[in-house]
């Protein structure tokens, strides 16, 4: 059991096989080691195995807080799901935002870690430490805002006052490999496929019910100055404060424009790294700016929300008329972000914002990674272009032509509901190359697709693609803080040399952000001091910076020795061709350009300390990572992963 301070020290472990709920302490060591969250999620993971199947009983689905969750520290509403993606078979964990992370803190948990398969749907009903399977069979096949609705007025209580939920709709259902949770507040666990691990185990949803119960600080001093410094930096910063132009202004969005300004928008499947050069190629007029944030606060934000303790209110509400095929569509939607935008956008040559938003509230209530929903279109349109879909093949997408909104919308209903040439790209686009022989056309890393920056003008986000323990991601380590917004310092984007070491060093401070569990947009503005003295406030403790680096090199370290023991090694940190030969057509600024890739590697591996992509065991006992029985697996003692079994 563990007494520091943040943690109830209360976890609960649901077998929905056979319906017990088991609480269980938190082990001292592993609170101290792990931090919460992301790290403790991870170690939950990592102990079942690497050989589960992600969609079997044995695969463990695992809702995280961190011991600053759910407290006075800024933009700490954020929780971490964790399991094995069932899209790439890595190891992954997928955060959202907005209240439930700090209403299951209030509710008296650390965490929830649910086993096995229900017979029949069921949610898990969450109040003053207790857990509770209900019937959740009159839910199955509502899209999730109903299901939300109707949860509400079941259980009693109030959405936004002392209620939350977690839970899914169809395409997590029918196991879209990219199925996500999504909560009340439209927040989503996006990647990876955590929802579509959810509707394997016929678990609808996850009810809390809690009013407010902040922890209080084990150290008030200490945690006072800390948050007293991360607030003024916050509210200074040019990124997270009330100025005209960051991300309180015009949200995520903001980068929409940036990004096309420096040549390293991915558009039309990433063959080109702006609108205006895609626009030149296939004689249309294709405009990022109609899709920008600037553009979406002018004429269609309504609202501005915000989640647990954040003064930043980056989500940006709208609402729009859109009229699909004759019949006019009424949608308000929380919250019109950037990497959606860019795939149901520029990515699919689309720069109508009413259908944009129209279709991330679709993806919404399917439960299906608007971002990965994106990218399989514009794959699908790709391929439509290049003649291997459509005609007389098997799959009906004569109607997916480049910018064809209606026909996405369209289509996103069929992966949602695996209909017609959804079935194909609900599995994801590793397996769609794969089942047509178009790898190609895939921007798939370890079998998640790319989002909205190209490796090509910003060389830190190749290696960190590349590297990620996830699939290609920006939130492993987000190099664009550096290549675009200047922090800490301003690195040139073009540039690759020390983009290795830079992508480490993010990796490892993100990985303790994700486990405290608190939002990224933090680092935009706090420095390790401010996390030093929020943490130790909290928990008591008198940890150094050095110590909180070290715990993120742990939990990064303990996710790539996962994946190798799944069968991961240096080779699968690669990139799509696209990126990687030939330089890139017409590009303006990154004309010419391609990222370099295996030069990165080298100087990556070698900060790291691993032999070709693999953990070697001086590695795991430098870092203290326990790998000895009772964890399900072993290391073979050569630097070499091997399973127990």
């Amino acid at each position: 059991m563990t007494d520091i301070g943040g943690f109830h020290d209360r976890v609960a472990r649901i077998d929905l096989s056979t319906g017990d709920v088991a609480y269980e302490s938190i082990d001292d060591e592993d609170a101290r080691k792990y931090l919460g969250a992301r790290g403790l999620g991870v170690k939950y993971v990592f102990e079942a195995g690497p050989d589960v199947d992600p969609l079997g009983p044995e695969n463990p689905l695992v809702f995280m807080n961190g011991a600053l969750t759910g407290t006075q520290v800024t933009m700490s509403g954020r929780i971490a799901v964790c399991t094995k993606s069932p899209l790439t078979g890595t190891v992954t964990d997928s955060h959202h935002g907005g209240w439930s992370g700090a209403r299951l803190k209030w509710a008296g948990f650390d965490g929830l870690c649910f086993e096995g398969q229900a017979d029949d749907p069921v949610y898990a009903y969450v109040e003053d430490g207790d857990v509770e399977l209900r019937d959740a069979s009159h839910l199955w096949g509502e899209g999730f805002h109903d299901a939300r609705d109707a949860l509400e007025s079941e259980v009693g209580g109030t959405y936004g006052q002392d209620l939350s939920v977690m839970g899914i709709g169809p395409g997590a259902e029918n196991e879209v490999r990219f199925g996500c949770i999504v909560n009340e507040d439209d927040r989503a666990s996006g990647r990876g496929g955590t929802g579509c691990v959810m509707g394997s185990k016929n678990l609808k949803a996850v009810v809390v019910k809690a009013t407010t119960d902040m922890p209080e600080p084990a150290d008030p001093a200490t945690f006072e100055e800390g948050h007293e410094q991360a607030m003024q930096a916050i509210l200074e910063s040019e990124i997270t404060g009330p100025n005209e132009g960051g991300l309180s202004v015009y949200g995520t969005n903001v980068l929409m424009n940036i990004t096309e300004e420096m040549d390293g928008l991915p558009t039309a499947n990433a063959r080109y790294t702006s609108t205006e050069a895609a626009s030149e190629a296939y004689g249309v007029d294709l405009d990022a700016e109609r899709v920008s944030g600037e553009t979406v606060r002018g004429e269609i934000l309504v609202d501005e929300p915000t989640c647990h303790s954040c003064p930043v209110a980056c989500k940006k509400e709208v609402e729009v008329s859109y009229r699909h095929k004759g019949e006019e569509m009424n949608v308000r939607m929380e919250s019109f972000e950037y990497e959606p935008a860019f795939s149901l956008g520029p990515n699919s040559m689309n720069d109508d914002k009413e259908s944009i938003a129209v279709m991330i509230d679709r993806c919404n209530d399917l439960t299906i990674d608007a971002i990965e929903t994106g990218n399989m279109l514009a794959m699908a349109m790709e391929l439509t272009e290049a003649d291997v879909l459509g005609g007389d093949d098997e799959y009906d997408v004569d109607g997916i032509d480049w910018g064809d909104d209606e026909a996405m919308i369209d289509v996103i209903e069929q992966i949602g509901r695996r209909d017609d040439v959804g079935d194909l790209l609900a599995e994801g686009a590793s397996r769609v190359a794969e089942r047509l022989d178009a790898g190609e056309h895939s921007l798939a890393v370890k079998g998640q697709t790319m989002p909205a920056y190209d490796p090509r003008c910003m060389k830190g986000m190749g290696i960190a693609y590349a590297t990620s323990n996830r699939g290609a991601c920006h939130l492993r380590a987000y190099t664009p803080a550096a290549e675009i917004l200047g922090v800490p310092e301003k690195v040139d984007p073009y540039d690759w040399e020390g983009k290795g070491e830079l992508t480490a060093a993010f990796q490892d401070l993100h990985a303790v952000s994700d486990s405290f569990d608190i939002c990224k947009f933090n680092a935009f503005a706090e420095g390790i001091e401010e996390y030093v003295l929020q943490y130790n406030g909290m928990t008591g403790l008198d940890v150094t910076e050095d110590d909180l680096l070290k715990a993120g090199e742990r939990i990064y370290t303990l996710e790539r020795y996962y994946n190798n023991l799944a069968g991961f090694d240096g080779a699968d940190d690669s990139l799509p061709a696209r990126f990687l030969e030939g330089g890139t057509p017409g590009q303006g600024a990154s004309e010419g350009e391609y990222c370099e890739l295996e030069a990165m590697k080298r100087e990556y591996y070698d900060h790291r300390g691993w032999v070709d992509g693999v953990v070697p065991d001086e590695k795991l006992a430098e870092l203290e990572i326990d790998v000895g029985p009772g964890t399900g697996v072993s290391n073979g003692g050569s630097g070499e992963a091997v399973s127990d079994d």
